[in-house]
């Protein structure tokens, strides 16, 4: 194990320790009769590969023993870090009263989503532990750029919450190319809604849940250090830059499940919708064809005393017939307004374009009737003074 001691300006230390890579055991194939000699001597490379796994092993316990000797008032936490990779916040208390956070946040260190993991720290108010199993984390929290930052603050829970913000960076980035794929799925679903659309939109919402998932921990870490350090670190600049960043976030997520909930909604009306209009569209050509044939199931049994069976003009007074009865009762059913616009084969944008001037119609017709109602009516003195003036002239 690596350690790193970091002392600032403030008084605040950072002790940074990266764990060794320890090697994977060897898968050993199974025991064959045939290969008695090498399995012995299999059995001697195991020996003594253990022999220098055990080795190996004694400087990574011998270091955290002394890590523990160093500060004993973490040694439990130390234990319970050894290969967990879950989220796990606690906030505890030392034996001078002192209040800390302690604990392993799961984040995504690139853009896949397979590459998580584990940040485990251990937050007190002039010290901060952490220990790394990748390095890129470290990497980046030390970079040059963000020096100045961690010197300006006063206290490590200050200083822990930029290193929040600076891993919150790559959840930007995944919500940004959600937010596009997101949009790019909207667009196709306006132009073609195909059947297979809702598999990608369950797809989304699946990368909007591996996001979620990761943004609850950190949440819960911002709780947990308001709950340990009160106003000592809720009234610092750090912490309510990272309150106002949360807060963005969530209301971000909360906008995308609106989204992805609002085309699953209109996925499920349209697919209801086209299902109607396709039951539709099946009854009524049902129904125009119903007297082609219950006419050609009558006169295709094989009776021999048919009406007409012989005369020459039979078939086409039939066939006749048969148009006649299928185009009233069509007449009949578009008079009904059953048809729709299911057999007049009008496009959306013409359907679109009708409701709109039907609109403009109305809107047209109640600004008319609402200036007629506007115009002032005569009055009741005016009308007696016209009638009185008539009677004067006829005397």
């Amino acid at each position: 194990m690596i350690h790193r001691m970091l002392r600032y300006p403030a008084g605040w230390e950072w002790h940074v320790l990266q764990q060794a890579r320890m090697q994977a055991a060897r898968k050993e194939p199974l025991p064959s009769r045939k290969n008695a000699q090498k399995n012995a001597a299999s059995r001697e490379e195991q020996t003594a590969f253990k022999a220098i796994t055990k080795k190996s092993q004694e400087p990574h316990q011998q270091q955290l023993e002394e890590l523990k000797q160093l500060f004993p008032a973490c040694a439990n936490w130390v234990d319970e870090c050894a290969g967990r990779r879950t989220n796990s916040i606690s906030v505890g208390e030392l034996a001078d009263s002192e209040k800390l956070v302690y604990g392993t946040l799961m984040f995504q260190v690139s853009d896949d989503q397979a590459d998580v993991q584990p940040f485990h720290f251990w937050l007190a108010g002039q010290r901060l532990i952490t220990i790394h199993d990748d390095m890129r984390l470290p990497l980046r929290l030390q970079s040059i750029e963000h020096k100045p930052k961690f010197e300006e603050c006063g206290t490590a829970p200050e200083a822990f919450f930029i290193m929040i913000s600076i891993i919150l960076e790559t959840f930007h980035n995944g919500l940004d190319g959600f937010e596009k794929r997101l949009g790019e799925l909207e667009t196709t679903m306006r132009k073609e809604n195909r059947t297979g659309l809702i598999d990608t939109i369950f797809e989304r919402r699946y990368d909007l849940l591996h996001w979620s998932h990761l943004f609850i921990p950190v949440r819960e870490v911002h709780s947990a250090a308001q709950e340990a350090f009160m106003e000592e670190l809720t009234e610092t600049d750090s912490f309510k830059r990272i309150t106002h960043k949360l807060e963005r976030i969530d209301a971000l997520l909360k906008h995308y499940a609106l989204e992805i909930d609002t085309l699953i909604s209109m996925d499920d009306a349209i697919s209801n919708f086209r299902g109607n209009d396709i039951m539709k569209t099946l009854t009524i050509f049902t129904v125009l064809f119903l007297p082609a044939t219950i006419i050609g199931g009558i006169w295709g049994v094989n009776f021999d005393n048919l009406p007409f069976k012989d005369d020459k003009w039979s078939f086409a007074a039939m066939i006749g017939v048969i148009c006649l009865i299928t185009l009233f009762m069509y007449i009949w059913l578009w008079k009904k307004g059953w048809t729709g616009d299911l057999l007049n084969g009008r496009s959306p944008k013409e359907i679109v374009a009708d409701e709109a001037s039907t609109r403009a119609g109305r809107t047209r017709s109640t600004k008319s009737k609402k200036g007629r109602s506007d115009l002032p009516k005569p009055a009741a003195s005016e009308h007696s003074g016209m009638k009185s003036r008539s009677t004067r002239n006829r005397s």
